[in-house]
């Protein structure tokens, strides 16, 4: 990219979406909760101005198995001592899941969908286009994924980190799904495993600071 207005239009373009999106967190959702329609138009929009393809979204199956080999390995690493941590201290129970239970697991598991979709596909490949560091955009991308997740400070830790462990493996390999099953999973462990004073069931915004409040 050699013209300057270009990156700066990309740089507006890219605070405008996230304060958008923290906006709806703090604010928009009680007050006009549909608004998240009109900022996922903003985002298809954009994805069209920049002629962006599924593979360059990492929603297509091209890089995934690449992906995936670095993701859940590393995935594994950090859930199994959690996992045997879990049932050392009976957190975690074998139980056969039920329908509702299956429901929450499948809605929870789009969620993280969604979210490496506007981490990974949208603002990190916007950041990419302003940025010449990979890892300078990597770090980027983790702050801001934390920063969406305050004040919660478990999540806020975890998502930083995460976030940038995971820009850092889609700018080599950019495909979203083994991030979402490792967010999915991880976000599972860190409800069930965290002191529910300091988790607020998973909350984040308003949510966290007035939870529990009638």
């Amino acid at each position: 990219m050699h013209r300057p207005w270009i990156r700066w239009a990309v740089a507006a373009e890219i605070l405008l979406v996230y304060t958008g999106v923290l906006l709806y967190i703090w604010r928009w959702q009680f007050t006009h909760r549909h608004a998240w329609i009109l900022l996922l138009a903003g985002v298809w929009l954009s994805h069209l101005a920049h002629r962006d393809t599924l593979r360059d979204l990492g929603l297509a199956l091209t890089n995934l198995r690449e992906n995936a080999q670095i993701v859940l390995p590393l995935a594994a690493a950090v859930y199994i001592p959690l996992v045997v941590f879990g049932f050392a201290s009976h957190k975690l129970l074998f139980m056969l899941p039920s329908g509702g239970t299956v429901l929450s697991l499948i809605g929870y598991g789009s969620w993280c969908v969604a979210q490496q979709y506007l981490a990974q596909s949208y603002f990190h490949r916007r950041l990419q286009r302003i940025s010449r560091n990979p890892h300078f955009t990597s770090a980027l991308v983790g702050l801001m994924f934390g920063a969406a997740h305050i004040p919660s400070p478990i999540l806020m830790v975890v998502t930083t980190l995460g976030g940038f462990v995971m820009a850092e493996i889609f700018a080599r390999h950019p495909n979203i799904w083994p991030l979402a099953l490792a967010q999915a999973v991880g976000g599972i462990l860190i409800a069930v495993l965290s002191p529910p004073s300091l988790i607020h069931h998973m909350r984040v915004g308003p949510g966290y600071l007035f939870y529990g409040v009638r």
